[in-house]
């Protein structure tokens, strides 16, 4: 199952400090979840400045549980940098099905 998660950090003073706190250890797992297979695809959210404000992920999860399993490790979760999580399922394209094929063999 294909999902679509929209993680929207918060609008305090602090929020960006917190982001770039635990940053480097959200990147590590993302690296291991693309190698995985699990991680499709993730961008930064940025405001009109360039400043990061949010996350989009597009992950491959065999059930919603997995899925859960992991926003309970996520670091941006864990480090309160997300304060607004969203998930939807979604299907990858026609045109990108085969770079999805690709990385799960």
């Amino acid at each position: 199952m294909q999902f679509l998660v929209i993680g929207l950090d918060g609008k305090d003073e602090n929020a960006l400090e917190r982001r770039m706190t635990v940053r480097a250890d959200h990147i590590a797992l993302g690296d291991k979840m693309k190698d995985a297979g699990k991680m499709l695809y993730s961008a930064a959210i940025l405001d009109d400045q360039g400043k990061m404000t949010g996350s989009i992920l597009i992950c491959d999860f065999q059930s919603q549980d997995e899925l859960n399993q992991w926003l309970k490790e996520e670091p941006y979760v864990n480090g309160g940098v997300w304060q607004s999580i969203d998930v939807k399922r979604c299907q990858v394209g026609p045109s990108f099905a085969g770079l999805v094929h690709a990385k799960s063999k």
